[in-house]
This record gives C-alpha cells, structure tokens and sequence, in this order.
C-alpha cells in the first residue's frame, strides 16, 4: 500500500500496533527526547510514538520513531510487519529497478488550507518546538525534507533535489542550515552564490513515510527523489507546486516553508547531537530565511531522535544507503553480492564479491569510496567472500579473524575527503580511508592456506528447513 501522507501512514501503524499513543502530560525536555531515545532500546520491534498533551503547548501534536524499527519500515514501504531485514533491502532492490516512475501533479494539497505571511510568519507558533539532547544549541528541524533546484538549469526536473539537511531555529522567519559539501543543495546553492543569488528553498515536514526515505537516499545528480519515490511506492509520488518559489513539493506534507537560501551569509550554528553518536560543534553555516508558512489545519510535528545507535535515523537510511552503494558498484562489477552500508550512514560499509583475480577485492573497495556517497561517507570499507553474507556480523567476524592478513590486506589511503560530522576527521572533511580485504586470495595471490574450507554439508539446507518448522509448532 502506498501512503499519500504521514496521518494515514501513522493511521496503519495504529493498526498494526505499532503506534503508541501517550496521553499522560508530559513536558517537553526532556520527556520528549527521552521517549524518543528510550523507544529504540526497545528492539527491532520499536512502536512510533504519538504525543499531544505536552506541558506549555495548547494544541501540540508531536509523532517519534515513526521510522524507528524494522517493523515500522516494513509497513512504510507497503510490506508485512514481520518482513526481516534481508528481504526488506531484497525488495528495496527489486523496486529500484523501476526507476523512474513519473509523480502525480495533484491539486489542493492538504497544507494549502492555512498560510501565513509578512509579519505572520512565525516558526514558534506553528511548531511544537523542543530539544532531543541536552547539549543541543537550539531547537531542531530533523526530520524535514529540503527541495531545491539548479539555479544555472532550473527547468531540469531532474536537477531538483530533495534531500535531508538539519535545520535549526533561529528566529521567527529564519533557520540555520548545513548543506554537507557532498550533497545537491551545496552544489545548488554555490552555484547560486556565484550568480550573486540567493537559492529559493522549499521545506516540508510530515512528508509520507516514503519521500522521507528517499529525502535521505544517496542519488546521482540528475537522479528525481520524486520518480525513485514512485518506484518505492509502487505509484506515482503526489506532488504539488509551492507558490512562492514554484517548487515542486510533497502533496500531503503537514508543512511547508518557502524562502530562501541568504546568498553569501554565515551564522553560527550548532551544536547538534549528530546520527554519529557525538555532537558536533558550532560553525559558520547558511542561513534561510522563511518568506511563507503553509499548514494543515491541526498539523503534526514529526521529528525524530538521533544519538548512538541504534536509533530511527539508522533504520530510515539503513537500506536507503545500502542499494544505491551496491546498485554503483555492480553495474561496473557484475561480481558484486551484497552491500551493507548500515553503520552511520555508511561510514563503514560491508560488500560482499565474486573475484576475477588476486587483488580484485581492493579495486571493488576502492570503487567503494569514489561512489557519489562514498566521497562523503565510507571511510571503511570491509570486502568479503560471495559465500559470507555482509549482513550476518558473526560470519564477517570470522572473515576478518581468518582471512586477512595485516600485511597485505589493509589499504591505507591518507588525506581523503569525509564529511565534516566525522568526529574522527581532522581536520573536519579530512581523515585516511581504510579498505579491509577479507577475501580468499585467488591466483595470482598465493598467500595463506586455504585449500581446504570446511562446506555446508549437502543435507544442512533440509534440515534447516525442518528444523524451523518444527520450531513454529
């Protein structure tokens, strides 16, 4: 089933029992955070969490970890909540290869029946605002998604990006924001700033549970969020035009911000309890000043908890990184098996391959970390047999302890790019890059002693099979 919007979505975890409903009073900090960063201790299982009695808001209505499970992602892209992780990124595959799906342009969009502007424009009453983590310097927009286009093409559907930037409030009509140097919006924008330009952006929060997934979903530049969105689906992705800045935005989005992007100008922002489980400090970042409000009468606020993991934002990307990494590599390396890019965001990533030759492991590590997310992320990368499965970690474990020899299995690559949360970097964006080879060496490679690996024995996958159903009974 596809959802147009975040209520019907939050509608079918209720049914499925994976909403939880807070009706005690509650106080903003921490309770809220709190909740959020409890929830994820709870297991693969974790329901999303619904508020709207919270002290010192009159009419608050607040979702969290509406993503946070395997669960809740399985019911997000339409599956049985019971689906395990191997087929929840099997069928992520099997639907990427119906890219691209054209949107839907739909009139009377739900956040369309309130807007306000000029002096109207006020975060603070229309957001239910609070911090997650205690050492954050402001309040958040987490879990929003940021449209923008090419300034230099901006006709191009293609070239508008929808992407997952964290925004903090700053005033009434104006947010900090930090575009990763590797995203789409930074090329946007430093192409707008050579204009002499501002860059009109368009902000939505409560999106459908999907154009969040995709809004944190590593794409090639020319690549529309809303046509992947499409084939996520299973239909076409509604859209809608924003009518300030002409944008195409989220149908059935709760809110959208339209404004800019201030060309040239810096504020200091930060610090943010980042998905890499530290806090990132304070730096000069953009500012985007807010023009327009829309909302939906009674709209829900949806944020989501970051910190160490695991938490929602690691089940949101966790497949989202995964099949692009691995759709890149096997296009030029047909050996290629598997990807798991599940750790941060994949700044240690895990791939599984077929080798042609002695030392083939490395090229398909290096290719790796030139992938458009590797640039940014992958500062590990660990390669290993076609008949270790990346996403079991005891058998990756044994790959490491059995096959690599520290001699001549690390590739050591100093002074590569990363982004800037990297708390390892130094400085910030720099950090040497390491590719682990936990393969078998094939010919010409003739270290080790491995002639002789012990197999399954030919009846294991019967009894498997019987085993599982004797244990059902």
């Amino acid at each position: 089933m596809a959802y147009d919007d975040l209520r019907s979505y939050l509608q079918a975890l209720d049914e499925e029992g994976q909403l939880l409903r807070i009706t005690e009073e509650v106080a903003p900090e921490p309770d809220l955070g709190a909740a959020a960063n409890a929830v994820s201790r709870l297991g693969e299982g974790a329901p999303a969490l619904y508020f709207d009695n919270v002290t010192g808001f009159t009419d608050a209505r607040i979702a969290l970890n509406a993503h946070g499970s395997w669960s809740n992602h399985a019911i997000a892209m339409g599956m049985p909540a019971d689906s395990t992780t191997k087929e929840q990124v099997d069928e992520f595959i099997r639907r990427w290869e119906d890219f691209p799906v054209a949107p839907e342009r739909r009139e009377n969009p739900p956040w369309a029946d309130n807007s306000l502007e000029g002096d109207d424009v006020d975060l603070f009453r229309v957001l239910p605002l609070f911090r997650l983590n205690d050492g954050d310097g402001g309040f958040y927009l987490d879990k929003a998604a940021v449209v923008s286009r090419d300034p230099e093409d901006p006709d191009n559907f293609d070239k508008q990006n929808v992407g997952t930037y964290r925004l903090e409030v700053k005033g009434r009509n104006k947010l900090g924001m930090q575009p990763v140097p590797m995203h789409d919006i930074a090329l946007h924008l430093g192409k707008a700033e050579q204009r002499g330009e501002d860059l009109p952006v368009a902000i939505t929060l409560g999106n459908d549970p999907v154009m969040t997934v995709v809004a944190g979903t590593p794409l090639g530049y020319e690549q529309s969020e809303y046509e992947m969105a499409g084939a996520l689906r299973g239909a076409p992705a509604p859209i809608a035009t924003a009518p300030l800045t002409g944008l195409d935005v989220p149908w059935g989005s709760e809110v959208v911000l339209e404004g800019v992007i201030e060309g040239r100008k810096r504020e200091i922002e930060g610090p943010f309890g980042e998905f890499t489980g530290h806090y990132s400090g304070g730096r000069n970042m953009t500012v985007v000043r807010i023009d327009r409000i829309h909302h939906r009468t009674d709209p829900i606020f949806e944020s989501l908890y970051l910190g160490m993991p695991w938490t929602e934002i690691d089940y949101l990307i966790g497949p989202a990184t995964c099949v692009p990494l691995y759709q890149q590599l096997k296009a030029e390396f047909p050996e290629v098996q598997a990807v798991n890019a599940m750790y941060t965001h994949g700044l240690l990533a895990i791939v599984s391959t077929k080798k042609r030759y002695g030392g083939f492991a490395k090229a398909v590590g290096l290719r790796t970390m030139t992938t458009p997310h590797g640039l940014g992320y992958c500062k590990m990368v660990i390669v290993v047999d076609e008949d270790v499965d990346p996403f079991n970690l005891p058998q990756v474990m044994w790959a490491l302890s059995t096959k690599v020899n520290p001699d001549g299995d690390l590739v050591n690559l100093p002074n590569m790019s990363v982004l800037e949360l990297d708390p390892g970097s130094q400085p910030p964006g720099i950090s040497n890059k390491l590719v682990i080879d936990a393969t078998t060496p094939v010919a010409p490679d003739a270290r080790g002693h491995y002639s002789q690996p012990v197999r399954d024995l030919p009846e294991t996958a019967h009894w498997i099979g019987k085993l599982q159903q004797m244990m059902r009974k």
